[in-house]
């Protein structure tokens, strides 16, 4: 069996067309991820980040609310 030119050409360029859009998506996918991990890990500290300073602001008020001072008193 004789396999021309050409037809080893046309094989030879589908394969490097599967191979180049393959590596591509792989790629651009990976890329993708890597870029969404960096944007949920910097979410995820700005929230750890608010938790905690809520938490202080919760104690802050607590202290300045405190129990009601009687300076008024009603006679007995």
């Amino acid at each position: 069996m004789f396999v021309s030119a050409e037809i080893v050409a046309v094989v030879l360029s589908a394969i490097g067309i599967v191979l180049t859009l393959g590596t591509s998506m792989f790629l651009g996918f990976a890329w993708c991820v890597r870029r969404t991990d960096a944007v949920e890990e910097r979410v995820s500290t700005r929230i750890d980040n608010l938790a905690h300073e809520v938490t202080e602001l919760k104690i802050a008020v607590a202290r300045l609310e405190g129990p009601v001072p009687h300076l008024l008193t009603r006679p007995r």
